[in-house]
């Protein structure tokens, strides 16, 4: 299939809902699933986006969460706060970002011309979040076509609990661009794109971007990790 893309969609970012609050359970009183790793992310109790714990204090996600929608202006890190493990209203851990670090080839765009390829951000957390409590997703460079797919999010209808889409797949992948069969919703922006391999934890390969379509199939967009994660964790510090 040839990268062509007819129309992506606007940002896959949310108007933000109700916040949640800590789970101040004892650290290791309930087992640590995977999927905690993911979180939602409050942007200025205004709009919502998905983001994946990949250290203890180090989020990634895509890099038009930290613009508001409708000014195009980037907001402040410290109006960002990592919900991780959300469901309900309750989060296995709740964190401040204190900076945000984004792709350098990366450039905001109006709703509906998203740059794709370059939409990653790494965000450093205020306080790391316990292993025990949370457990980072390891990370991997190699998505390629033809490769099962998960895709783990919080979107519009699925805004305090978290969404698994297992059974989709890369259709085709230019350089940093992916191209995939997964099927997602407004809120899913940054979500984690997962290698999904039978007896293998999953590792995260893309952050989801937008929406889409290939002549008159929809598809999602996604911005496949390479090097430059090594060089945005370093910035991020």
């Amino acid at each position: 299939m040839r990268l062509l893309i007819a129309a992506i969609a606007a940002c896959l970012s949310l108007g933000m809902p109700g916040a949640a609050a800590a789970d101040n359970a004892r650290p290791g009183a309930k087992p640590v699933e995977w999927w905690q790793a993911v979180g939602r992310l409050n942007i200025a109790n205004k709009n919502m986006c998905t983001g994946a714990l990949i250290a203890p204090d180090l989020v990634l996600t895509a890099a038009h969460c930290l613009f508001d929608p409708k000014t195009g202006r980037r907001v402040d890190p410290a109006s960002i706060w990592f919900e991780a493990g959300l469901s309900g209203r309750r989060a296995a851990a709740l964190r401040q970002v204190s900076r945000a670090v984004m792709h350098p080839q990366y450039r905001y765009r109006p709703a509906g011309t998203h740059q794709v390829g370059s939409d990653l951000a790494v965000l450093k957390l205020d306080r790391p979040i316990s292993a025990s409590r949370v457990r980072p997703l390891a990370t991997s460079v190699g998505a390629a076509r033809g490769d099962t797919l998960g895709v783990v999010s919080y979107t519009q209808h699925h805004a305090t609990r978290v969404s698994l889409e297992r059974s989709c797949s890369v259709l085709a992948r230019k350089s940093r661009t992916l191209v995939m069969s997964c099927l997602v919703d407004f809120g899913a922006s940054g979500s984690p794109v997962l290698e999904m391999r039978p007896g293998q934890p999953p590792r995260l390969v893309s952050v989801m971007s937008a929406k889409a379509a290939v002549g008159h199939r929809k598809v999602s967009i996604g911005t496949a990790l390479d090097a430059t994660l090594r060089d945005l964790v370093q910035r991020a510090g």
